[in-house]
Formats: C-alpha cells, structure tokens, sequence
C-alpha cells in the first residue's frame, strides 16, 4: 500500500468520524421502518405473471415510503434505470404543460427524454410539454436570483437534478433543494416539485421527500439497493402522484396493483437495509481519494473535508491518457473482469466516447466500486461506490501505481 494512501487516511480522520455518525442515524431510521412495517420471512415468497397480492413487493413500498417519509412508493424490479424511473415521472406531463429544470441542463440521457437531444419520437417535447432551464451560476450552484422569476402560476413541474452527472458542479443539498421548495410553492401550491436522487440516498441526515418534494425517484443499483439489487427503481411522494405513475409504468386500471418481484424481494429488502452501511463506505472512499488526489496536486470536486450530498467524487487528470490509465486500474482492481482492459466506446445517450470501469457483480451497479468519464477535455473522471472502503484503497493502490506515482518510504 502506498505510504500516501495511509498519510490520506491520517489527514480525513474526522470526515470518516462524521460519515460514522450518519450511518448510525441512517441505519436506525431504516430498521425502524422494517420493525414498524412487520416485515417477515413471509415477504419473501416468490410471484410470477401478474403478481398479484405479492407481499414481498408490498413489504418493499412500505418501508421505502416509510424511510423517505411519503405517502406512497412505487419500487419494481421492472423499472430498468434510474433514467427510467425519472422518464416515468415525466410522462405526468400533458400537451401544453410546462417544465422547468431549476438546476441547469440535466446529464445526457435525460436530455433524450426530454428532447433537448435526439430525435426520439416519444420525447417530452414531441408529445407538446413546454420546457424551460434555469442556468446555474458560473460557480455551478442554484441561481437564487432567478428562480422566482422562472417559476408561475402555469408551470405544471420543477425539476431538480441532485447529483452532478458528467459536470463540474457541486451535487444539491437537502438544504438547498428544501429552500427551492419553498419558493416553488409561495409562487404556484399546484407545481410539483420532483427530485432527481440518484447518487444520493442516505448521504445526508434527510431526504428531498423530508423538505417539501412532492416527487422522487431513483436507480435501485445505485444507493438504496445496497449493492445487492439485482435490477430496478423507485419512485416516492404523494399517493395519487405515484399513482398515476404507477399506470404509466403499467397501465390505466391496473396501477400498483401488479408487477411480480420474482423471487427477488429478499435482496431487495436486504439490499435496502443495508444501504445506509454500503453508502458510508462508498462515501468514506470518495473522501479518501479526494485526499490522495488533492495532495498530487490534481482538482477535486468535491474537496476532501467538504460536506457531501452524494456519492460521486470527480477528479481532473488533465489528459487522456492519464483518465485511461486510472480506469484501466480501477478495472484491475476489481474482484470481476479484471483481466479485461476499458476502453473508450460509444453509447447511447452521449455525444462523445465513454470510458467505463467497473468489474461489478451487478452490471452497471455504480453503488460498487467504478469508474466512468466522457473522453472530452479537461478529462474528469467520475469516481463512485466501494461496498467497502477497504476496496477503494485497494482500487487507489493500483491507480497510484498505474500513474507511476512512487511509493514513499515507510
């Protein structure tokens, strides 16, 4: 190990204390809501065709509207994506309804949804929802000045992008999304106001849903699935909002009423109490390599002792071949593929080459140890997850070797 992840480790002692903290917090909220919801073994029968009465999936939307204080949760397997889950969200918009994305230009894929970019026939604009977007500051924050102002009596939905996606931006705090809540609501009581939280579940005290979001979804192989999701989403908030979500993702009449779990509701329900635990150490990780990457001198977002709002660390490398050799590293220090090499490769919903590390056991699973980042200058790379940061050293160990940086003497 090198003598600078060790000396790293020394330098963030109280962060590490502090996400130590959370966790207890995390992890009681979420035992809490099991033990209140009598969930039992009996939840983990398995269902198949229509599903219907499956009581693991039943038990699964009790403690997710529990744990994220909402009147309701819709939590399939089916859901595919986080994408998904958010497209999903939109697809309440009407002909003629309007939607402000608050927190600038959404990441990539969204914007296909949405229409910004594509040509998808079966984008939010195609089908006559109007859409606006409020920049953000040069500083990558809220615009507070100009969100009463972009805001009316008219506008059906806000929208607000917690995490950072592939931008060099600060991901949003609860805080901050709760302000926005507030001045959303003084403008127009009717405007939903619906979070994207991927990437960050359980990474503060409190949730969007606790400070006035309306609505909220996410990816169960990020954060609340606990590296133990097979597959899957969720969506929570009010009832008759996740409702009507509910027929969007099946059809009218037959709602939440159907949707078999598969046998899956044990790692679901496991996965999820486990997340507070897998998020600390995903967040203890992201610390430490902000550190070791601080100390070469490389920009980091965000900083080491900075407060976090969600799981991901970006780091600026400065040139491609540095950002190949990092996720090449990452690949090798994984327990799955590691004999395989990243490379750079198109995909669907970018505009440019994407690198992708990550030799996880479930694919795509971002809340285990990976690595991604668009090949377009200055070459940030987007770090994330560690089930265990014992993992994330071991993953930073490599990359400091693939970087030729040199061990110090002990």
């Amino acid at each position: 190990m090198h003598a600078l992840i060790d000396e790293a480790r020394r330098d963030i002692q109280t962060v590490w204390e502090f996400v130590e903290a959370n966790k207890r917090l995390q992890q009681a909220k979420v035992l809490r809501a099991f033990q209140e919801g009598g969930i039992g073994t009996h939840c983990f029968s398995d269902s198949t065709g229509y599903g219907y009465h499956d009581p693991g999936r039943q038990a699964l939307e009790s403690v997710y509207a529990s744990v994220f204080n909402t009147e309701a949760a819709l939590v399939r397997p089916q859901i595919v994506s986080g994408t998904q889950a958010i497209a999903i969200c939109l697809g309440l918009l009407r002909s003629g309804e309007e939607m402000v994305s608050l927190s600038g230009t959404p990441y990539d894929t969204l914007r296909q949804v949405i229409g910004t970019a594509g040509d998808s026939q079966q984008s939010m604009l195609r089908r006559g929802v109007r859409y606006r977007e409020v920049p953000l500051t040069e500083a990558g924050k809220l615009d507070w000045s100009a969100l009463p102002g972009s805001v009316n009596v008219n506008t059906r939905m806000v929208l607000l992008q917690r995490s950072r996606g592939y931008s060099w931006r600060p991901s949003l705090s609860v805080e901050d999304i709760g302000k926005v809540c507030r001045i959303v609501k003084s403008i127009s009581s009717d405007c939903i106001v619906f979070v994207d939280n991927c990437y960050g579940e359980f990474v503060e005290s409190c949730e969007p849903t606790d400070v006035g979001a309306d609505l909220m979804a996410g990816s169960l192989i990020k954060n609340p699935g606990g590296a133990l999701a097979a597959s899957g989403g969720y969506i929570v908030g009010r009832r008759e909002l996740v409702e009507q979500c509910a027929e969007i993702l099946t059809a009218p009449g037959l709602g939440a009423a159907v949707g078999p779990t598969f046998g899956l509701a044990r790692s679901l329900l496991q996965g999820f109490f486990m997340a507070p635990h897998v998020v600390g150490e995903a967040l203890m990780g992201a610390a430490l390599a902000a550190q070791v990457f601080a100390s070469l001198g490389f920009p980091v977002s965000p900083k080491p002792c900075e407060h976090r709002t969600d799981i991901i660390q970006a780091i600026e490398l400065g040139n491609p071949d540095r950002l190949r050799a990092f996720c090449r590293a990452i690949q090798k220090a994984s327990p799955l593929d590691s004999q395989f090499t990243p490379i750079p490769d198109a995909m669907p919903g970018y505009d440019v080459p994407i690198i992708m590390a990550g030799g996880t056991f479930i694919q795509g699973s971002s809340i285990e140890l990976s690595a991604d980042a668009p090949m377009r200058d200055p070459y940030i790379v987007y770090l994330q997850g560690g089930v265990c940061k014992e993992h994330v050293e071991l993953g930073l160990d490599c990359v400091l070797d693939a970087l030729e940086v040199p061990q110090d003497p002990m």
